[in-house]
């Protein structure tokens, strides 16, 4: 596919990215629990399987079926509001130089797989502006193309996110006050935009 159209792509989707919502929330509370790599592995995981099911033509099948749609956008809204309630009961605090145990990276690599994997907002993008980039005389095949934008966007992803998890850690790691209050906005993030899908789908 012209290099050109996956710049543009890229650039468009830098912008989309740079929105705080909440993956941007997940990684700053999972760097305020220096777990950075798995929260960021994760969601790019559940972006990897959205290419995924683009690719195959599954996205565009799923939004065009209002019980599909519906489902996904329910479930996507109770998680993240069940997980931006587990987070302001139980803030984080950085742990220092302790070590996190394995169990806590494995647990915090899947909640960052449904975190991005059950957004119905995410799904709905990648049908709705993946396609705008593809060019259906190019030499790739249409799937191809829609999966090369895909990992464009989930690999864009997972340098933001590293660095947001990052820079959660760095900046407030030696301030555990500030640390909490963070991670439970953060939390209540999470609840707010998992309210709103509800909201959207319900009324």
């Amino acid at each position: 596919m012209p290099v050109a159209s996956l710049l543009t792509f890229w650039g468009v989707a830098a912008l989309l990215i740079a929105v705080p919502g909440p993956d941007w929330a997940f990684a700053i509370n999972a760097g305020l629990r220096r777990q950075v790599v798995p929260a960021a592995g994760g969601i790019v995981l559940g972006y990897l399987a959205m290419t995924l099911v683009v690719a195959a033509g599954l996205g565009l099948l799923i939004s065009a079926t209002p019980a599909a749609l519906a489902t996904l956008t329910v479930v996507g809204g109770v998680y993240l509001v069940w997980l931006g309630s587990k987070i302001v009961r139980s803030p984080a605090t950085p742990p220092g130089a302790a070590e996190v145990p394995a169990g806590g990276r494995l647990r915090t690599l899947a909640q960052g797989m449904a975190v991005s994997g059950l957004n119905p907002k995410g799904l709905l993008v990648f049908v709705a502006m993946l396609p705008q980039f593809t060019d259906p005389a190019a030499s790739w095949p249409l799937p191809l193309q829609l999966a090369a934008l895909g990992l464009t966007f989930t690999a864009t992803c997972g340098a933001v996110y590293l660095a947001v998890g990052a820079a959660a850690d760095g900046l407030l790691r030696a301030r555990p006050a500030v640390a909490r209050l963070v991670s439970r906005i953060s939390g209540v993030a999470m609840i707010l935009i998992g309210a709103l899908l509800l909201l959207e789908r319900l009324l």
